[in-house]
């Protein structure tokens, strides 16, 4: 069994993915515990929710790789817990993922964003900012704008609450800087927008159709621990 939790980073999964593998919705806690105790042996942690509910809790997912099971991250939450549980066998998958193994990035909200909900197919309301800051720097490698074009517009942008960060926004605020051609710039780097957690997503869902469907049997060089917190989440999820 192979379970990808996925939502507003790639809102047409379920048609990319093979029949054997299960869709869900992004993760919160007890999600990825309750697909371990279900039989999974693959999952690929794309997006997942901390807002209005408790994200994912790394002890959840140490207890699927205690278990032999294969755990994948990248793009969003999944990027950022790969890096937090790699020591222990999960594996990170894609560029965000190496850029805060790297501590390129160090910030959670540099891949958050507010969207519509799943009925809506998870339409984007804001710009994460991990993909402007990767679409910029791939303009000026193709001397498509200046040095300083790039580090003026990264600044702005990081400088918006994630959640206010949209092209409207982001033109305001090149109102009060020195950038010269202001529409024009935001008109072309519109067009050149790269979406890097869309990019690593498929990377993981390739990574977890090419992976055995069945957990590994080996020796681990840490023990888990059963603390009376994760017991009683334990029973909680066999309820």
């Amino acid at each position: 069994m192979k379970v990808i939790f996925v939502g507003p980073t790639i809102p047409d999964a379920a048609s990319l993915c093979e029949p054997g593998i299960i869709v869900r919705r992004p993760a919160v806690q007890g999600d990825v515990l309750r697909a371990v105790l279900e039989g999974a042996s693959v999952i690929g942690l794309i997006d997942g929710n901390f807002e209005y509910a408790a994200p994912v809790w790394h002890k959840e997912i140490l207890f699927g790789l205690s278990q032999g099971v294969h755990v994948f991250g990248s793009s969003s939450m999944g990027a950022l817990r790969a890096v937090e549980c790699r020591a222990f066998g999960m594996v990170g998958i894609g560029e965000v993922y190496q850029r805060y193994a790297s501590a390129d990035l160090t910030d959670d909200s540099d891949v958050a964003l507010v969207h519509a909900p799943a009925e809506l197919g998870y339409a984007p309301l804001s710009i994460p900012l991990v993909n402007l800051v990767i679409t910029l720097e791939r303009m000026r490698a193709a001397g498509r704008i200046s040095k300083a074009q790039q580090d003026e517009l990264r600044d702005i942008a990081a400088g918006i609450f994630y959640k206010e960060r949209t092209w409207r926004q982001i033109a305001k605020a090149t109102q009060l800087l020195s950038l010269a051609d202001k529409t024009d710039l935001i008109a072309k780097v519109c067009t050149s927008y790269f979406d890097v957690k869309r990019a690593d997503g498929l990377e993981l869902i390739t990574a977890v159709t090419e992976s055995l469907d069945q957990r590994t049997v080996d020796t681990r060089p840490w023990d888990f621990h059963s603390t009376s917190m994760w017991k009683d989440a334990l029973k909680s999820a066999k309820r």
